[in-house]
């Protein structure tokens, strides 16, 4: 565990963790239920394209949906059985709307389908083709912003020197990470140094608060004969986010607009270390995870693997139960977690914690914004969250994006110390989706256009390929030799000439005759 000065963020919070009621059991196996609902896109960028028809049969890590474009993620059959049905359906995303899934009745066998074979030497081998391999096992980033992990991997040849693995998990509640650490450390230190050939980095630091001590005692175990740092950092909310992270550990910060990667830096988190192992190790595609189900309302909180697909009520029955009224449930933490209208919503790749809530503070009208500051005091980003807030509400979206609103990561401090109980993030959250609608529109428009410019060139260009074949026919035609007899016209005249001068001949020999 490296002795390391931390070079501490602005803002952010100190907060009750809550973490101990999840922590008190071993990760529970996984549950085989009878049906799966598995969304299409569970990542970032385009929608996967189903590869399969309602009525096949699938067998468990078999491809049902792949990805659509570079910035895709592909899918797979979690477990064996027949596709009921391709529609949409309700799934856990703050929008609430439906979205388009693949339905599987499961057989209850839970047969493998045939496994890509095991890159064992994936030190020698070119990072390339262990991209390739990341790509065709559906992996993304596990650390929320669920970003494919091949696309994250192509650094495009720009130099990275430090790999971070984000082992923070700073939200209250959430624990997924944390046992996953204290279960599997050796896959996270084996995902890391695949990550690390692949990115060529020149060293790998662990970022990770000091409230885990069970899991940074077996990653120190796991750590034994690498180069691997292990760095302890105070419990602050946002530790886990990926630029205070990089702040944290290292002191660099990321310019605004801008990519870990523009600073020599990649980060990923220590879930999707253990599906890069996996996938490379045993070629398995990436179709569970470990999910924290918690909260005062749960009989038995606890870590427990899932399938992905699986019905959250089914989950949380079959795995706890309730032991009290459950007032509101959230898909992920307190902070950045959003409520769902009901629980009979399927687990995606990005679904790290479901918070059933017994207790629950009563819901307060938001009152006039009283200009306190408050919020810029705990703006882990640096921001000036009650000018966003303006901007935002006034639809004025090009100032907001003027004062920054991309580096918001939405880590909810602003709102959680706001006096008047302004809902300031789905203020920001508001602006950022208008902006990408109207970037989309724009785009949209901008394609319309070029099509239509490019149909009227095609179009002038072969009205002027026509007339230039005419007129080319015409001078040909004008300069062609022509031989004697060619113009009927004339020859006509010519016959009609020689005609009238026999005549005339044959009289004047008929009067000298006589």
């Amino acid at each position: 565990m490296a002795n390391v000065s931390i070079h501490d963020f602005h803002g952010g919070l100190i907060l009750d963790d809550h973490k101990a009621l999840s922590t008190q059991h071993p990760i529970a196996p996984v549950y085989l239920p009878k049906t799966l609902v598995v969304p299409l896109q569970q990542h970032i960028g385009q929608i996967a394209d189903p590869c399969v028809k309602v009525g096949d049969h699938v067998l468990k890590g078999q491809l049902i949906a792949k990805a659509s474009e570079y910035v895709s993620a592909n899918i797979h059959a979690p477990s064996s059985g027949t596709i009921t049905a391709i529609d949409e359906q309700p799934i856990a995303h703050p929008s609430g709307l439906n979205a388009l899934c693949i339905s599987i009745t499961c057989d209850g066998n839970d047969k493998w389908t045939n496994l890509p074979d095991s890159i064992l030497d994936w030190e020698s081998t070119e990072p390339q083709l262990i991209r390739d391999r990341l790509r065709q096992s559906g992996i993304v980033g596990l650390g929320g912003a669920v970003f494919p992990t091949a696309v994250k991997t192509n650094t495009q040849n720009k130099p990275v020197n430090t790999l971070i693995l984000n082992a923070s998990e700073c939200e209250p509640y959430i624990t997924c990470d944390d046992m996953l650490m204290r279960t599997d450390p050796e896959k996270i230190v084996t995902g890391a140094k695949i990550l690390q050939h692949i990115v060529g980095a020149k060293k790998i630091l662990i970022g990770i608060e000091e409230n885990k001590p069970q899991a940074i005692e077996a990653l120190n175990h796991a750590i034994n004969n690498t180069d691997i740092e292990i760095i302890v950092v105070p419990n602050k909310y946002p530790s886990g986010g990926e630029k205070q992270l990089i702040h944290l550990l290292t002191g660099i910060e990321v310019p605004s607009q801008g990519l870990p990667l523009d600073v020599g830096i990649l980060c990923q988190n220590v879930g999707t270390c253990v599906a890069v192992a996996e996938a490379v190790l045993e070629g398995k595609p990436f179709i569970d995870r470990i999910v924290t189900l918690t909260g005062d309302a749960l009989a038995k909180p606890q870590n427990v693997r899932a399938l992905i697909g699986t019905s959250i009520h089914e989950l949380i029955e079959h795995h706890s139960g309730f032991a009290k009224a459950c007032q509101r449930t959230l898909m992920g933490g307190p902070m950045m977690g959003f409520s769902l209208p009901d629980i009979d919503r399927p687990i995606a790749k990005g679904s790290n914690c479901v918070l059933s809530l017994h207790e629950v503070e009563p819901t307060q009208e938001p009152q006039p914004c009283i200009r306190c500051g408050e919020c810029v005091k705990v703006c882990p980003a640096l921001l000036l969250p009650q000018q966003l807030y303006w901007y935002a509400k006034s639809h004025n979206f090009d100032q907001a994006q003027d004062h920054h609103l991309f580096d918001c990561i939405e880590c909810g401090c602003c709102a959680h110390v706001c006096p008047s109980k302004i809902p300031l993030v789905q203020y920001y959250r508001f602006a950022k989706t208008e902006i990408w609608a109207s970037e989309r529109e724009k785009q949209q428009s901008d394609l319309a256009r070029r099509r239509h410019e490019f149909r009227d060139a095609r179009l002038a260009r072969l009205e002027a390929e026509r007339k230039a074949r005419l007129r080319k026919k015409k001078e040909v035609l004008e300069n062609k030799p022509k031989a004697k007899g060619d113009d009927p016209k004339k020859a006509a005249i010519e016959a009609a000439m020689k005609r009238v001068a026999a005549k005339k001949a044959a009289q004047a020999a008929e009067e000298k005759s006589s």
